[in-house]
C-alpha cells in the first residue's frame, strides 16, 4: 500500500574519495549519526536575449551549469579504538586535509612533572597528536626525545609507572584538501529516492560546545547530486547506483553536550565558567565551476583558511579571568584546548597552540557578568593552527 516517506527513516554514510568526484564505496562502518542533511542543486540563472517574436518564455537547454551545496549536522558518538577509525573521520579528514595519524597507546615509565611523560618504549608521537588517559585527552606540545614528550595540560589524575595510555587518531591540517562521498539513504529502499553527493568539499566545519549534545556541522559545495531515480551509467564513475550497506547493530550512543573540559592560557588553566563555544574552520573553497568545457566542478581550490573560536564565560574573581583579558588587550597568542566527552571511546579534542583572543564584550543582562569573545582567531607557521583527535 502506497504511503508517505517518513522523515525519520533516513541514514547517512560518508567515505573519502580517492579521486575528486569519483564516488567512494561505503560500508556499515561509514554510517554516522544523522541530525539533518540539507542538499540542494540549482541551475544558474541565465537569460535568453534572442528575439522570439513573443513574450513567452521558450525555455533553456537541459544542460546548464548547476551549483550543488550541502549542510550536514551530526552528533559525537562512540567509536572502537584502535580497531577502526571513527565514522566521522572522512568528514574531518576532508575538512582539515591531513591524513589521520593513529597512535595505539603506550606504557608509562614515569611522570617527572605534571606535563612531562616518559614512556618505557619509543612512543612514535609528534607535536599535535592526541593522547588519552583516565577519560581525559591531551595533546603533545613538545617532543624531547624518542621516549619523552610534554603535553599541553596536566591530567587530573596523572598516570604512574606501568599504566597504559589509550589509543587515539589525530587529524592534522594540510595545504591540499580531499573530497568525500555522502550517501543519503531512505526507506523503503526499493521505492524511495536515494541520493549521493559526490565531490563534497568541506568548506566550513563547526564544533559546538555545551549544547544538548556535542554537535558537528559541515557545509560546502559538491560536484554533483546523484539520485537513484534519474541515474545514468557513468555518473560519479559508477556503472550502477549502489545499494545501501547493512547497518544492523548501529550504535546510537551520543555524548551529552555539557560533558568535557576547556584549557586556556600559558599555564594553562582549566576554565570552569564557560557557557558556550563554537569552533569554526573556514577553508574559503572555490570549486572551479566557471571554467569552459565542463558541466561540473573540476577540483577543490582552497584559499587562506581561518580557524576561529567564539565563546562566552562568566568572569570570576581569579587570576585566570584577568590573564585572559590581558592576553586579549595585548593580542598575545595563547594555547586553547577543547575536550568533548569524558569516557574512553567517546572523547573528541581540538587543540589550537596559538589563538589570539579578541577583547571581550561585557554582557550584564544576567545577575552575573558574562564576557563574550567573538571570533578569536588561531594562527601558526605552516598548517599547525589546529589539531583534532578522537580517543
Amino acid at each position: 500500500m502506497s504511503c508517505y516517506i517518513s522523515s525519520n527513516n533516513n541514514r547517512v554514510y560518508v567515505a573519502l574519495e580517492t579521486n575528486y568526484g569519483e564516488v567512494a564505496a561505503v560500508t556499515e562502518g561509514n554510517r554516522i549519526p544523522l541530525v539533518k542533511l540539507e542538499a540542494r542543486q540549482v541551475g544558474e540563472v541565465t537569460r535568453r536575449r534572442d528575439k522570439t517574436g513573443s513574450r513567452t518564455f521558450v525555455g533553456l537547454p537541459n544542460r546548464i551549469r548547476t551549483n550543488t551545496t550541502f549542510q550536514l549536522n551530526t552528533f559525537l558518538t562512540q567509536w572502537s579504538a584502535p580497531a577502526s577509525q571513527p565514522s566521522h573521520g572522512p568528514l574531518f579528514q576532508a575538512a582539515l586535509g591531513g591524513s589521520p595519524v593513529i597512535w595505539s597507546g603506550g606504557t608509562v615509565a614515569s611522570v617527572p612533572t605534571p606535563t612531562q611523560i616518559v614512556f618505557g618504549t619509543p612512543h612514535g608521537l609528534s607535536v599535535g597528536q592526541g593522547v588519552t588517559f583516565g577519560g581525559e585527552m591531551r595533546f603533545v606540545a613538545g617532543v624531547v626525545d624518542g621516549s619523552t614528550v610534554f603535553v599541553n595540560a596536566p591530567f587530573a589524575t596523572p598516570p604512574v609507572a606501568g599504566e597504559q595510555m589509550g589509543a587515539t587518531v589525530t587529524y592534522p591540517l594540510a595545504t591540499d584538501l580531499g573530497s568525500a562521498s555522502i550517501y543519503d539513504a531512505w526507506d523503503p529502499a526499493g521505492t524511495a529516492v536515494q541520493r549521493i553527493l559526490n565531490g563534497a568539499a568541506m568548506d566550513v566545519m563547526k564544533v559546538k560546545v555545551n549544547g544538548d549534545f556535542h554537535e558537528f556541522t559541515f557545509s560546502g559545495g559538491a560536484r554533483d547530486l546523484i539520485d537513484s531515480a534519474s541515474f545514468e551509467s557513468g555518473q560519479g564513475g559508477l556503472t550502477a547506483f549502489p545499494a545501501e550497506p547493512s547497518s544492523v547493530g548501529f550504535d546510537y550512543t551520543v555524548v551529552p553536550g555539557h560533558i568535557g573540559q576547556v584549557w586556556m592560557g600559558a599555564g594553562p588553566t582549566e576554565m570552569h565558567s564557560l557557557t558556550s563555544a563554537e569552533l569554526t574552520l573556514d577553508n574559503k573553497i572555490d570549486l572551479r565551476t566557471r571554467e569552459f568545457g565542463s558541466d561540473f566542478a573540476r577540483c577543490i581550490a582552497a584559499g587562506q583558511r581561518s580557524v576561529g573560536l567564539t565563546f562566552r564565560i562568566f568572569e570570576e574573581e581569579d587570576g585566570a579571568s584577568a590573564e585572559l583579558y590581558q592576553a586579549a588587550r595585548q593580542r598575545s597568542p595563547m594555547a586553547v584546548m577543547l575536550q568533548l566527552g569524558e569516557q574512553a571511546g567517546q572523547l573528541f579534542g581540538a587543540y589550537m597552540p596559538a589563538m589570539v583572543p579578541e577583547v571581550p564584550q561585557f554582557d550584564d543582562k544576567q545577575t552575573r557578568l558574562e564576557w563574550a569573545f567573538e571570533n578569536s582567531r588561531a594562527q601558526g607557521a605552516v598548517d599547525d593552527e589546529l589539531y583534532v583527535a578522537f580517543g
